[in-house]
């Protein structure tokens, strides 16, 4: 009876249209209310839910993300991209996907990728003679890529949901082959469309461009490095490291590319606050609800549930991704990430998975669910972008979605995709 006050109440304020965080909150007070516990715990759990050091990183790599997309590093990026790849069939549509490659690894969010990347090249796509569905299928898809690269936040997430044990590094170096193997289906899917509907080619600039470009975007790509390679190293944590790359970001910006005017520097402080505050706001929540999932022992009897099922670990691991997928469509992916990694995580090691390659497969999962409709959070971000219906979008996404699928498989039944490179760091 717990359990339908606690999914009941939650799902009737979702239903209605309240905010996420609203209605972890509010269906955790009906639960607490209901068992006769203090309400005082709810305050409790979202307290301790925020109050994680290493939750400092998010706030931080947020930042240094929404300076990057206001100091021109998108625009050098793409160009880059354009010149690297816009030769190949379907031209803007590879620039757009090799565009979220390099910019992923520096905004670590699929929101903004979509919004920077789709910014500078849907209006340019559509000019060339581009299908606009097919510019926004592109960008929206291509958007996940981000999630896995570093310095995604969203892997930061899970490690804390997990209880800390599972190191930041190896989650960041962990979503590196799978972000690169989802980039080059998504390119192959992008070709195969393209030759269908007879887009062009853009003509190769010739190497002596590529290079220039490349010294251009070089200072921006740096703060991968930075990142990747500091934390990888240990010389500094995922939280001095966001720091660090608030520090560079601004000293880019400002001193090198001198394209940070005042205005855009306040605008991207105040998004960044706002964007920091919700984030950090649906954690605490969804850490109280999941401190009541807990309570009510749900992933004891959700393990239980699966081994009544099956014993079979590949067929376990096809029930979690379906259950993913579902749960993706529905709710985005912050809340979903804090109040699943404790139901799912304990089941999937049970049966001998990996805690690192489970937040891939994870995270991967529920970024399909940000381009899903009905609360595809990134599709409509693409639309929104895109001037175009979702209506319009969905008839014709179809074969990247399958592409996405297609990779989240790989990395589900091939382990080696998300564990051989941590363990060349060991």
């Amino acid at each position: 009876m717990e359990l339908l006050v606690l999914f009941g109440t939650f799902a009737v304020l979702l239903l209605i249209g309240a905010p996420v965080a609203l209605c972890l909150g509010m269906a955790s007070f009906a639960t607490i209310a209901f068992i006769g516990l203090p309400p005082v715990v709810v305050f409790q759990r979202l307290n301790s839910g925020i109050s994680v050091f290493a939750l400092l990183a998010i706030p931080f790599f947020i930042y240094a993300g929404e300076l990057m997309v206001r100091g021109d590093i998108a625009r050098r990026l793409v160009a880059l991209a354009g010149a690297a790849v816009g030769h190949l069939r379907g031209g803007l549509g590879q620039v757009n996907i090799t565009a979220s490659v390099l910019f992923g690894g520096i905004s670590g969010s699929a929101a903004a990728d979509a919004s920077a990347i789709g910014g500078l090249m849907i209006p340019q796509m559509e000019k060339r003679g581009y299908g606009r569905d097919y510019a926004v299928n592109i960008t929206v898809t291509s958007s996940i890529i981000a999630l896995m690269l570093p310095p995604s936040h969203n892997l930061i997430i899970y490690s804390i949901s997990a209880g800390g044990r599972i190191s930041i590094a190896d989650l960041f170096t962990a979503g590196i082959v799978p972000g690169l193997l989802l980039a080059l289906a998504l390119m192959v899917v992008a070709w195969f469309v393209a030759k269908k509907r007879g887009y062009t080619t853009e003509p190769f600039p010739g190497a002596r461009a590529v290079v220039g470009l490349l010294f251009s975007a070089l200072p921006g790509l740096i703060l991968v490095a930075i990142i990747f390679g500091g934390v990888r190293s240990g010389v500094f944590t995922a939280s001095e490291s966001s720091c660090i790359a608030v520090i560079y970001a601004i000293a880019v910006t400002i001193f090198v590319y001198r394209s940070l005017p005042w205005s855009e520097f306040v605008a991207a402080t105040k998004s960044a606050v706002r964007t920091s505050s919700m984030v950090l706001l649906v954690i605490g929540s969804a850490a109280a609800f999941g401190w009541l999932l807990a309570y009510l022992k749900v992933p004891a009897e959700l393990v239980q549930w699966m081994k009544g099922i099956s014993q079979n670990p590949l067929v376990i691991l096809l029930l979690l991704n379906v259950l993913l997928l579902l749960l993706g469509t529905f709710m985005d992916m912050s809340p979903l990430i804090v109040i699943t990694t404790p139901i799912f995580l304990p089941v999937a090691m049970a049966y001998g998975i990996d805690p690192v390659q489970f937040g891939i497969i994870l995270i991967l999962n529920l970024g399909i669910g940000l381009c899903t409709p009905p609360v595809g959070a990134v599709l409509f971000v693409g639309c929104a972008v895109g001037k175009v219906k979702i209506s319009e979008v969905i008839k014709t996404i179809w074969p990247f979605y399958l592409a996405a699928i297609a990779v989240l498989l790989l990395v589900t039944y091939v382990p080696a995709l998300s564990l051989w490179l941590p363990s060349v760091f060991k």
